[in-house]
């Protein structure tokens, strides 16, 4: 899968709340509570194992997640990225 250019993953980037993180895109969420935050991170693997692109999670504070996805194995961001990142923000 051939990586994106600067513009590309400038105008997909536009109309989103993912952010640009070198190689990375990425976004931060915030909910409740401890138990809402693992039960987004459940719903995120299910979607990640679907397309077999796993994005990185972290989870941090007690309520917080952040999600960075990149296509390692093209060296860059690729559509499968921004696909996974729609799904995502399908989630929340």
């Amino acid at each position: 899968m051939a990586t994106l250019s600067e513009d590309q993953i400038a105008d997909r980037l536009a109309a989103t709340e993912w952010e640009r993180d070198g190689e990375m895109i990425g976004r931060d969420f915030k909910f409740a509570d401890f138990r809402e935050a693992m039960a987004f991170v459940n719903r995120v693997a299910e979607v990640a194992e679907e397309m077999n692109h796993h994005p990185d999670i972290l989870v941090h504070g007690w309520n917080r997640v952040r999600l960075t996805a990149t296509t390692h194995s093209a060296g860059g961001l690729t559509e499968n990225d921004f696909e996974l990142a729609g799904r995502v923000d399908g989630l929340v």
